[in-house]
């Protein structure tokens, strides 16, 4: 797979803080690949997020976007017309008082013409499914809504990858829904790479990679059901696991003895129902 994004000994460390934020980490991203980065708070995942995007500068080591060094001033423009960020909180994200011209924003400040602002925009909006909201005012959407605005001005920028630090922790399970559902037409349908910070679970499970950070290093790298299979450990660093892998491994205590590691709702379903088909 094609590499897009490079971690080569990084180092971080906030000014007002005595330990590292996150400490000679090597980490690699991929174009097209939907990575899910998990941790507990404080493990360095926030931190990694806003040095893709040369919002922070390393301490130590380089970080390499679409082949820009994030520390040179002069790459930043480059870096962030490749890679757009959407962050926890929508309301911080909102520049305008009507979505479309919140959508519009990005483009406008890269200079674009605007008649392909127009097109970009209505674009971005379909592909979100707020097209239908383009004239209303921001502050009356939900938060999932909003979450979908500010990844259609992203969208709408041409970003070939999108960065997203906990964009559903503030949000209600129809909100976390609609904004997977947005990040996984992107990947689909546009190709868009997705590097998705959360620590919700059954989000992590649907990704194509998980990266598992604690202490400011990798803990875990893998598929979904490679990183899961390693239970005892991801609870010793304060994570869970999934709800179905929990619920088949507390079944197989009591005698119950399912097979395969259901991740997703839909396959525990399915792996019960072998086990009733088998003892009918």
């Amino acid at each position: 797979m094609e590499k897009i994004i490079e971690f080569k000994n990084v180092s971080f460390k906030y000014p007002d803080e005595s330990a590292e934020a996150l400490t000679n980490l090597n980490l690699d991203f991929y174009k097209g690949q939907f990575t899910c980065v998990l941790g507990h708070n404080g493990s360095g995942k926030s931190t990694m997020a806003k040095l893709i995007n040369a919002l922070y500068i390393p301490t130590e080591g380089t970080v390499t976007a679409y082949g820009y060094d994030t520390s040179v001033e002069e790459n930043e423009m480059n870096i962030r017309r490749n890679i757009g960020m959407v962050f926890q909180n929508p309301d911080n994200q909102i520049v305008a008082t009507i979505v479309e011209d919140d959508v519009a924003f990005g483009p406008e400040n890269l200079g674009v013409k605007r008649e392909e602002i127009r097109r970009r925009v209505d674009e971005a909006l379909k592909l979100v499914d707020m097209y239908d909201y383009r004239r209303h005012e921001p502050h009356r959407l939900s938060g999932g809504q909003k979450q979908r605005v500010a990844i259609a001005g992203i969208i709408a920028m041409q970003t070939n990858c999108i960065v997203l630090d906990e964009p559903t922790a503030m949000l209600d399970p129809k909100g976390r829904k609609e904004v997977l559902n947005a990040l996984f037409k992107l990947k689909n349908e546009l190709g868009i790479s997705i590097i998705l910070v959360t620590h919700f679970m059954d989000e992590a499970v649907l990704a194509d990679r998980v990266v598992v950070m604690n202490d400011g290093g990798v803990t875990l790298d893998g598929t979904p059901q490679e990183v899961f299979s390693h239970t005892e450990l991801l609870k010793s660093i304060g994570l869970t696991v999934p709800k179905p892998l929990e619920l088949t491994t507390e079944l197989n205590k009591c005698g119950v003895e399912l097979n395969g590691s259901p991740l997703t709702a839909d396959d525990f379903v399915s792996v019960f129902k072998e086990y009733i088909n088998n003892r009918g």
